[in-house]
């Protein structure tokens, strides 16, 4: 008989793995960017990203669900061998974030304590470690991720409150920016990779594999979770780009172009606020350093046997090498900016594969995937290509300008 409190907790915390994974050091820094360069328009990058990250997420988490399989297992099934590949790019990319988060988690401990950010670095990847090491690290990840997550709300939103940002303005700029809207491509596809890209979408989806929240009759409370992970993920958005501007409008003079979200802070609430963004960045690090460990090493276990044998221990390592990665190489800014773009880059190839899997009877039975987000999903393929596409162009056009 299945435990309705036990299926409770995973399916939150499902969903805060997917909102804590999108909320690394990388969101705060982007945040920070992209609303001291499109002040209120920004809003409007917030919002459309969140949308055609909801279409996403509920597409993979439904086909996901209803197969019983993982990511890699499907695209296997959808064309031999295609499972290999999207796994190797999703482990690598994940790889490469993990550096950045211990990177952020090391530069959280430096504001907070001002200890060496390398020391904090391996402080921060020694605690992702013990998680791991748990004999009930699936069950210690959902309560990591989601006391995590709600903690950042609150210490983010309180210093949001001091600034008294301008609330109806942005609400008015997230339906009607100022910035055109192709200027805004590049600021949409990055948060949309940094919340549903790489990894991240399929994070929540493999969690509840593990705890065998599967099957058609399990779909009901699937999409409540994949619901509630892109409304934390909203919220933490929503109240980050408040805070900034907030700070912005207070004194724009005072801002720090190459820490805008730390001065922000410290504009909000003095020397507290800026403890209390050391706080945030650490958090911010620690919680996607164990997503992104768990889901890189669960897209390799069911094609590699032995890290399925050795799931715990190839965990670990993930980590470890993180960590020594960043110690020896250091500043993680531009990869994950690089990454960020990557990831962009990869969910309209998983989507793309989802979509092709949810029609497909020897995958999903005799499942009737919703024709609306069948149809939806393919729009968001189309239109995450096309964006990144133009990212790229453009970007390679200012560089040889």
């Amino acid at each position: 008989m299945k435990n309705k409190k036990s299926d409770l907790s995973v399916l939150i915390g499902a969903a805060f793995l997917m909102a804590a994974s999108s909320a690394g050091p990388g969101f705060i820094a982007q945040t920070g960017t992209y609303t001291y360069e499109f002040g209120l328009s920004f809003a409007f990058v917030i919002i459309s990203s969140v949308i055609i990250s909801y279409i996403a997420q509920l597409n993979v988490w439904r086909v996901i669900a209803v197969s019983k399989m993982r990511g890699q297992d499907i695209a296997n099934k959808v064309l031999p061998g295609l499972g290999y590949f999207i796994a190797i790019l999703v482990a690598l990319g994940g790889l490469a974030f993990n550096i950045g988060n211990v990177g952020g988690a090391g530069l959280g401990l430096n504001v907070i304590f001002g200890i060496d950010a390398r020391i904090g670095a391996a402080i921060g990847g020694i605690i992702g470690i013990i998680i791991f090491a748990s004999p009930s690290a699936k069950s210690l990840l959902d309560q990591v991720t989601k006391y995590f997550g709600i903690g950042m709300i609150i210490l983010i939103t309180y210093v949001a409150v001091k600034t008294n940002p301008p609330i109806a303005e942005a609400a008015k700029s997230a339906f009607l920016p100022g910035e055109s809207i192709t200027n805004l491509f590049p600021a949409i596809i990055t948060l949309i990779g940094g919340t549903v890209g790489g990894y991240i979408i399929f994070s929540g989806g493999h969690r509840l594999i593990d705890a065998g929240i599967t099957g058609e009759e399990n779909l009901g409370e699937v999409n409540k979770s994949a619901s509630l992970g892109i409304v934390v993920a909203l919220i933490l958005r929503i109240v980050l780009f408040l805070a900034i501007l907030g700070a912005m409008t207070v004194s724009m003079s005072s801002i720090d172009p190459d820490n805008i979200p730390a001065s922000a802070f410290k504009i909000a609430a003095g020397n507290l606020g800026y403890k209390i963004f050391g706080v945030v960045f650490f958090i911010s690090a620690l919680t996607p350093i164990v997503g992104a460990a768990y889901t890189s090493v669960s897209f390799l276990k069911t094609l590699f046997k032995t890290v399925e044998d050795h799931e715990s221990i190839v965990t670990i390592i993930f980590i470890v090498f993180s960590t020594i990665a960043f110690i020896l190489i250091g500043k993680p800014q531009k990869l994950l900016v690089v990454v960020g773009t990557l990831n962009g880059f990869i969910l309209p190839i998983t989507l793309a594969v989802i979509l092709l899997a949810s029609k497909n009877k020897k995958i999903v039975g005799n499942y009737r995937h919703s024709n609306l987000l069948y149809i939806l999903g393919w729009l968001v393929v189309i239109f995450t290509a096309y964006m990144s596409l133009q990212t790229v162009i453009n970007s390679f056009g200012n560089l040889m300008g």
